[in-house]
């Protein structure tokens, strides 16, 4: 490559970067991460962002007017709260004719259609990226993938009859840079960036997933397969050119309705608002003001502590759990703290077992403790391998399939019968089943390989294998700093997450999403032996971290499908055994409950019976509702809300503002689990509002695609969001109620002031009303609850509070549009 050749390509990339910022990654299914389909707009106050986000890939921002009435006619929406917001915008009108005029409003809103030439272009373009991309699933792969995706789709161009004027390979631009050129060369340089935007905004699943592949270091098929943005647009403007579409497409496109410059509010957003203000006051009402150190009423010491992550779905198991004696739970992020890679021991390959915002740190890979039972194991799962793979080859080999189906045809019809009237039943043969191959028992799970810590020892990974000794005592001190713990019980356990399905392609989406989509219950597992080597608790106890004798760590795992926790109790000694009888006891009734709760069912048996049907039912679209309904995230004792049924949509971080002076703890929670809930909650809002741009559509008409992703039908755009199973109760009626969500803190305010002054990154969030609310009650001012108000200024309703005012000049990106 010539110099010129070298600045040229720069100078091209340069422009597809800034193209590319507003286009939100897309994470691979079989790792569903849950994150803000608009974050590439987080710069910018919500209502604009919104309005630019609809111009530029249709999907609406605010729900639908139907939405806002039954919020208002069932009184979700408080009248009074409503009242106010209006007033402060200026506006006198009544609701009922706001409403009216919201629902004319939207039977004007008309989507933009594109041209025949440039549907013919996404049909085709995504046709070879679902073949390039392909992670295992087609029988034959699309040749050439080693070469990179522009050429490998310049070798197979001219054999692809939907591809008109193109009967060899020479007929094309040799490289991507000479694709690009050649269709920009036209265009002013100016205009680059809106152009190639909207050519990337034009299939954003597919750009979303291939932003996000290029992003990841150490992704083996980006690796043997590579592809970049700039070879997709190298693509796609040359079929754009042979199909005779437009290149800039805004110049095409009808003008945008939403109102993208305006800096009014628009009238959507006030009733968002005032819905959000609604369910805060309601929130609050629950709160025990009487709070101000927690810990105080608590004289006796619990029968056991229980952590679990901090998703909505604990909340419930939590309650049933404190109800059944003297139990306490707090709530911690999914992955422990402990940034890893993970390898199961009959695992294919490494899982990231932390959030996005994180890099994981170590390697862990688990190793038996029977090596013998090991042994047995592996070659009953070999065996059934091989038959499972030869059944599979029998089914896709073009001469065996026919004879294949005529033998055994009638035997797989009834097995499909069987399966479809009866799953339970087939879920109970398959485990017992199971329980006949032998296995590692599981008082002798596989032990996680952490000791082991060479710098020069991991020559096949980027990563060190296990961690030092200053690893595990940071990450047990961070633990119990972070959730403010000065006692501990005689059992103390760690409880990750995972869920239960059959037939679901969305399955990761209801594991753990601290852990990319991942089972939590290999990180808990990592934080028990951690916490219960003795030379750790050595350390700790000189840190001032006095962990008793008698207290023994373990992991378990909590199946938010059925609500049965599993312990994974290998490190429990006789000592302790009766302890952890009574605890298996009331964690089944606990389930019985939660099961009752989340069923509406009167009776316990039938309520666990049915949820262990949806996990085996493989016709069962909804097996749970995973985090929808999710709110608010409430960071502070469990004393605060211990009586209160905050019905599974809370996000509960334990945390202790006395154990905290420097606010260390407290920073590192708005910087870590504070952001990855906004994403949470702005992924369920903006599927919810709008399905079909933000979503992923019907589970009923989806079709999985290269082990990546689905799309709606045959092909298409790859689907990036929720499905409408996960969100609705049907096509008009959401069970999630799309608010933004609602942070309550119980620290000092000055001491949340000081935090946001220093991380201009979550403040931009509260500011630009990413986050709907931010409510500080401060234990030092008698539990007043102050309102955040932008530009780290606060609001209270008491006329005596001492209201904190910003001493240092809040950055200029940070302040309103």
């Amino acid at each position: 490559m010539t110099r010129k050749e070298s600045d040229d390509a720069r100078r091209i990339e340069e422009h597809i970067d800034s193209a590319a910022e507003r286009i939100g990654s897309v994470w691979p299914l079989h790792s569903f991460v849950t994150a803000n389909p608009l974050s590439g707009f987080e710069d910018e106050s919500f209502h604009r962002a919104v309005a630019e986000a609809e111009d530029l890939f249709g999907g609406r921002g605010y729900p639908h007017p139907s939405v806002f009435r039954r919020a208002w006619e069932s009184g979700r929406i408080d009248a009074d709260t409503l009242r106010v917001e209006l007033e402060a915008h200026g506006i006198d009108r009544d609701p009922e004719t706001l409403l009216e005029a919201m629902a004319e409003a939207e039977s004007e809103r008309t989507a933009a259609e594109p041209d025949d030439a440039t549907e013919a272009v996404d049909r085709v373009l995504s046709k070879w990226l679902a073949a390039f991309l392909d992670e295992g699933q087609a029988k034959w792969p699309m040749p050439n993938r080693e070469d990179g995706f522009y050429r490998a789709w310049r070798t197979v161009a001219p054999h692809d009859a939907d591809i008109p004027g193109c009967d060899d390979a020479d007929d094309l631009p040799a490289t991507a840079l000479e694709a690009l050129e050649s269709a920009l060369g036209d265009y002013p340089e100016e205009r680059w960036d809106e152009i190639l935007e909207a050519h990337l905004a034009a299939l954003p699943g597919w750009s979303g997933f291939i932003k996000q592949r290029t992003d990841d270091d150490v992704d083996p098929w980006q690796e043997a397969y590579p592809i970049t943005l700039a070879q997709y647009l190298a693509v796609r403007l040359t079929l754009a050119d042979l199909l005779d579409a437009p290149i800039d497409l805004a110049e095409v496109s009808e003008t945008a309705q939403s109102d993208a410059d305006g800096d009014d509010v628009p009238l959507p957003e006030i009733w968002l608002t005032a819905w959000e203000k609604s369910y805060r006051e309601r929130l609050l009402d629950g709160i025990d003001d009487s709070v101000t150190e927690p810990g105080d009423a608590a004289a006796d010491r619990p029968a056991a502590q229980l952590v679990f992550c901090i998703d909505t779905r604990s909340e419930v198991i939590r309650r049933h759990i404190e109800a059944q004696g003297p139990y306490e739970t707090h709530g911690y992020a999914g992955f422990f703290g402990v940034p890893m890679r993970h390898r199961g021991h009959e695992a294919a390959a490494d899982t990231d077992a932390c959030p996005p915002i994180v890099d994981p740190e170590h390697r862990i890979v688990d190793r038996p403790d029977d090596a013998e039972a090991a042994a047995d194991r592996d070659r009953w799962t070999g065996l059934a391998t091989a038959v499972r793979k030869h059944f599979k080859t029998l089914k896709s080999n073009l001469v065996a399939a026919f004879t294949f189906v005529e033998g055994a045809g009638s035997a797989y019809g009834s097995a499909m019968t069987a399966r479809t009237l009866s799953p339970s039943s087939i879920a109970t043969l398959e485990s017992a089943l199971e329980d006949r191959v032998p296995s590692v028992p599981e008082v002798a799970a596989p032990a996680v390989d952490y000791d082991a810590y060479d710098d020069h020892d991991h020559a096949d990974h980027d990563l060190p294998q296990g961690m030092s000794h200053e690893a595990k005592v940071e990450y047990a001190q961070t633990a119990f700093e972070l959730m403010g713990w000065t006692e501990f019980a005689r059992l103390v356990v760690f409880a990750g997450h995972a869920s239960e399905t059959t037939n679901n392609p969305f399955d990761s989406s209801l594991d753990c999403g601290a852990c990319a989509g991942n089972p939590g219950g290999p990180n808990a597992r990592v934080l028990a032996a951690i916490c219960n080597d003795e030379d750790v608790q050595a350390e700790l106890r000189e840190r001032g971290i006095d962990i008793p004798e008698d207290t023994v760590f373990l992991a378990g795992e909590h199946n938010t499908t059925t609500d049965q926790i599993s312990l994974f109790d290998d490190s429990v000694p006789e000592s302790h055994r009766a302890d952890l009888e009574s605890l298996r006891e009331d964690l089944d009734r606990a389930r019985a409950g939660a099961a009752a709760e989340r069923t509406a069912s009167v009776e316990s048996e039938a309520a666990v019976d049915e949820v262990e049907r949806k996990a085996a039912d493989w016709a069962e679209t909804r097996p749970e509702w995973g985090l929808a309904g999710n709110a608010s995230f409430v960071i502070g004792p469990r004393e605060l809300t211990a009586d209160r049924n905050l019905d599974g949509r809370a996000f509960l971080h334990s945390y202790d503002w006395t154990t905290d002076p420097d606010g260390d703890a407290l920073e590192a929670i708005f910087t870590g689990p504070l952001v990855v809930t906004q994403w949470i909650n702005n992924q369920y809002y903006f599927a919810t509002v709008d399905n079909a741009a933000y979503g992923s559509g019907s589970k009923v008409t989806q079709n999985p695609v290269g082990n990546v992703g689905v799309v709606q039908g045959n092909g298409g755009d790859l689907l990036t969001g929720l499905p409408l199973q996960s969100l609705k109760r049907d096509d008009e009626r959401p069970f999630h109620q799309p608010l933004r969500l609602t942070a309550v803190i119980h620290a000092p305010v000055e001491r949340v002031t000081e935090i946001l002054r220093e991380h201009e990154d979550v403040r931009t969030l509260l500011d630009k009303g990413w986050i709907g609310d931010l409510t500080v009650v401060d234990p030092e001012q008698d539990n007043e609850a102050f309102h955040y108000a932008g530009e780290l200024e606060w609001a209270s309703e008491t006329a005596d509070a001492t209201v904190p005012e910003p001493t240092t000049p809040v950055a200029e990106s940070a302040a309103d549009d």
